[in-house]
């Protein structure tokens, strides 16, 4: 059976985007994009725009208006984000044929520098506006950080992958739970969270010089504040990690106080990511872009490494360099 995205030919890409009269200059091309399809083109006008096309079956179109909401609500309190084109009657979340989608100015820029304090300095300040706004109320419909569940769930599903040969299988159920006896120690209550990016990478953060916007809301979550902040902080750095911190400490307080109390979470946060990372490769296996993307992950190579590093992760629990 073909995948959903097979259906998405340039033909019908073009024809989405005019069905708002909006008139592409010519083709839009792909950007790397695997669980939404995101396209660029620039319109009669001169002007630069991004399409995304949204997986189909995985958000409600109240769980995708939502985020859409949200980033609006940014924009009007001066949060540097980028919310989606609006037409005439306001509507943000357009459909064609058998996929929703929606239209975002581009957003020109580079990710920033770790090694500048000043770009630290900024990431902090602009987390430390957004969190100033998303903790003023919460999320209805987006989903809520559940680590524990979570890891259960992305168990199953990378058992169900045969891609583990019986002792990588039995390797992995006995460091799953390993992390998971952990997990129960740090689950977060919901008066502990905010609504979240959720997915702040450093490729989430564009700019030039001190400048930075936060892009690509489609993980957006309620979580504790740190989640936001916990994957801009190197792990190939183990001494220097303070002085990263430091900086977006100190820019993340120019707005509001910064979360130390939810130190204890980032090694939680990162076995957690880990797991659900790759059982989300495996749930995907179907999309022919994923084969192509990370063929790698078919390797038993890979999934002796995979263990290993979760392994090393049930160190960490035990003993977090963040806290040291």
């Amino acid at each position: 059976m073909s995948h959903p995205f097979s259906l998405l030919s340039p033909d019908l890409v073009m024809s989405a985007i005019e069905s708002l009269d909006i008139w592409p200059a010519g083709e839009p091309f792909a950007l790397n994009s695997y669980e939404n399809r995101v396209l660029m083109f620039r319109d009669d006008d001169g002007n630069n725009w991004i399409v995304k096309f949204y997986r189909p079956h995985r958000w409600s179109d109240a769980v995708i208006q939502e985020e859409h909401d949200f980033l609006q609500e940014l924009v009007n309190q001066q949060v540097p984000a980028v919310a989606p084109w609006r037409n005439h009657q306001g509507l943000s979340l357009h459909h064609y044929k058998a996929f929703s989608f929606a239209l975002f100015p581009h957003c020109p820029g580079q990710a920033p520098e770790l090694d500048n304090p000043a770009h630290l300095f900024a990431m902090g300040e602009v987390l430390g506006r957004l969190h100033q706004v998303s903790a003023k109320k919460a999320f209805q419909h987006r989903p809520r950080l559940a680590m524990t569940s979570g890891v259960l769930e992305a168990q199953q599903r990378v058992l169900t992958s045969e891609w583990l040969s019986r002792h990588q299988r039995r390797a992995y159920e006995q460091v799953i739970q390993k992390v998971h006896r952990q997990l129960i120690k740090h689950e977060v209550s919901d008066s502990s969270m905010i609504r979240c990016h959720g997915d702040c990478h450093l490729g989430n953060v564009l700019g030039r010089d001190e400048q930075f916007t936060l892009v690509d809301f489609d993980d957006c979550t309620m979580a504790p504040a740190i989640q936001d902040i916990w994957m801009l902080l190197p792990t190939d750095d183990p001494q220097g990690w303070r002085a990263y911190l430091n900086e977006i400490t100190e820019g993340y307080e120019e707005t509001r106080p910064f979360p130390t109390e939810q130190m204890a979470l980032i090694e939680p946060l990162r076995s957690y990511r880990l797991i659900r990372h790759t059982a989300w490769l495996v749930s995907r296996w179907d999309d022919p872009a994923f084969p192509r993307a990370f063929p790698w992950l078919a390797d038993s190579g890979y999934w002796d490494q995979h263990i290993r590093q979760l392994e090393q992760q049930c160190l960490q629990l035990d003993n977090p360099r963040w806290l040291a």
